[in-house]
């Protein structure tokens, strides 16, 4: 690395102003910026913050987090693929498969989120901005392998454009990108992103092909099988193909990042022991979700089977545990003050619920609302400021 930076200091000067390279400066320092932390610190005098973390580190402390849940959804990938047709394969060919089936859906996030950020980069002359590998990793991990990468660009650079760019850029944005994203796919090209066949590789070509599948499998996610379900006999039998295990592990058919429980709480660990994430939005978040299935199981219904499910297992199913984890608690869209993110957490893991159990054509409710309740937090946090001043008025009198 020390012979790259050498070159890096060489080639510097040609970039800065009056020389010929000048209108690049913005570039070469996103790259510059991208492998080294600048040597720009604030003042050691007057009241600045000081701190070793920066947003790069803020931002790869995330991405390291992503790394259990990427590395299962990989595994998971193949395993679903060959259990298809056959008894459960080797652990490397499952990864093998699952990883050359993954790996071109990062690298497209990625294509398409940086050409958009280093297009702004250039327009504005600012540097690069960091959240964009977040993004870039959170986007592959919600989507279902089978995504056409086309799309998948597409929503990726609307994302990036409207979600964050014309919105001031990391910081400023309203909502989260990753979750406009999803939603981008699903209202746009909502063939591509639900239905049985999406979700496992290549099951269209093989169901096309009338290859032999093995007998009962079918590529719905287990969300898909519940909302499906008319009676309690087809819930039963949906017990009786999955287990808690099961559900906890993630040895079931969804989007890469997001069957794994297990996976994602490994990478909530490391977000709570180094402060990146708030505990209060997740504790708050189960807790919403835990008392709204409370409600759903005490109401009960002989015409929604779906409102029977324990509430226990709505938080193991579906993206319910990766939506809570790493996209509620994205500190930019997220609520600010300490009140505001047990009312902003709660609010999600409810309106989850509910929007999943009562909605027959969209099983899946955690990004609609996290995205709903993104909108809705700069709201919360007013609220719960003027309930502060309010008091200390009170008190002052």
């Amino acid at each position: 690395m020390k012979v790259f930076r050498n070159y890096l200091d060489k080639i510097k000067p040609n970039f800065e102003k009056g020389q010929k390279f000048e209108k690049w400066m913005s570039i070469f320092e996103s790259f510059e910026t991208f492998f080294y932390v600048l040597g720009q610190t604030a003042p050691k005098r007057g009241a600045h913050v000081r701190d070793s973390i920066d947003s790069k580190r803020l931002m790869i402390m995330v991405v390291f987090a992503l790394v259990p849940a990427l590395i299962f959804g990989m595994w998971n990938t193949g395993y679903q693929h060959f259990i298809m047709t056959g008894p459960p394969p080797d652990f490397m060919d499952a990864f093998m498969h699952g990883a050359l089936k993954v790996l071109p859906i990062i690298l497209v996030s990625y294509g398409a989120a940086l050409g958009v950020e280093f297009l702004f980069v250039f327009l504005k002359g600012k540097e690069i901005e960091e959240g964009v590998l977040v993004s870039g990793m959170l986007i592959p991990l919600i989507v279902p392998v089978d995504v056409p990468l086309w799309q998948l660009a597409v929503a990726t650079a609307f994302a990036i454009l409207f979600a964050k760019e014309v919105c001031g850029g990391t910081g400023m944005n309203i909502v989260n990108p990753a979750l406009l994203t999803r939603a981008f796919l699903f209202f746009a090209y909502p063939k591509n992103m639900s239905g049985d066949k999406i979700w496992i590789s290549e099951l269209s070509e093989k169901l096309a092909n009338k290859a032999t599948l093995v007998d009962g499998f079918s590529g719905a996610t287990p969300l898909g099988q519940v909302a499906s379900a008319k009676t309690v006999e087809d819930l039963a039998a949906f017990h009786d193909k999955y287990s808690l295990w099961d559900m906890f592990m993630g040895y079931m058919p969804g989007s890469i990042g997001e069957t794994s429980v297990l996976m994602i709480l490994i990478g909530a660990t490391l977000l709570l022991i180094t402060g990146v994430a708030s505990w209060k939005i997740m504790l708050s978040g189960i807790l919403g979700g835990t008392v709204m299935g409370l409600i759903l199981n005490f109401v009960g219904s002989d015409t929604n089977v779906y409102m029977q499910l324990p509430f226990y297992e709505h938080l193991m199913l579906g993206g319910f545990a990766f939506g809570i984890v790493f996209m509620a608690t994205d500190p930019v869209t997220g609520a600010q003050t300490e009140k505001g993110k047990w009312i902003y957490g709660f609010l999600i893991g409810f309106i989850a619920i509910l929007v999943r159990v009562l909605n027959p054509a969209y099983p899946e409710g955690v990004m609609l609302a996290i995205l709903l309740m993104n909108v809705f937090s700069p709201l919360i946090d007013h609220y719960v400021v003027r309930g502060n001043v309010k008091k200390r008025l009170k008190r002052i009198k």
